[in-house]
């Protein structure tokens, strides 16, 4: 005895279909808006208005041809940099999804163009903030450290 395939069969196929594509959609949306607010600037139009300026800025830190390369050994943020022996830098560690507070780890030079944290860092994922200051320039650097 087999059993006809009729139009409600479809329309329950059809709607369970939709009702877990629709379920997912809100389960990703959820969990989207949930681990990250979407403001990247505080006003998109003065941000928009700013950006030659920042283009500029831009440009003329990699006339300077300094790089940061940054680690965590030991429990401390260890910074790299071909900027000078008479270097110093500012950090501000941010959790990449704001769920723990920044943090500002106090540097200072060991030589060769090495910086080491004088506090410890939480065990984590950062995003490093880094400017690094020396001969009376200034370089600004974006980069990811894990420990």
């Amino acid at each position: 005895m087999t059993r006809r395939f009729t139009g409600w069969h479809m329309t329950a196929i059809l709607s369970g279909f939709f009702a877990i594509v629709i379920a997912v959609n809100f389960t990703m949306a959820r969990l989207a808006s949930s681990t990250f607010g979407g403001l990247l600037a505080e006003n998109g139009y003065v941000a928009s208005q700013d950006y030659n300026r920042w283009i500029a800025k831009a440009r003329a830190q990699d006339r300077l041809g300094w790089t940061a390369q940054t680690t965590i050994e030991d429990g401390h943020l260890i910074i790299r940099t071909n900027a000078g022996g008479s270097a110093t830098a500012d950090v501000v560690l941010v959790h990449p999804l704001g769920r723990i507070a920044e943090a500002r780890p106090r540097m200072a030079a060991i030589g060769n163009g090495v910086l080491r944290s004088l506090d410890p860092v939480s065990p984590g994922r950062w995003q490093a903030h880094v400017t690094i200051r020396a001969g009376g320039h200034a370089a600004h650097f974006l980069t990811e450290v894990k420990s």
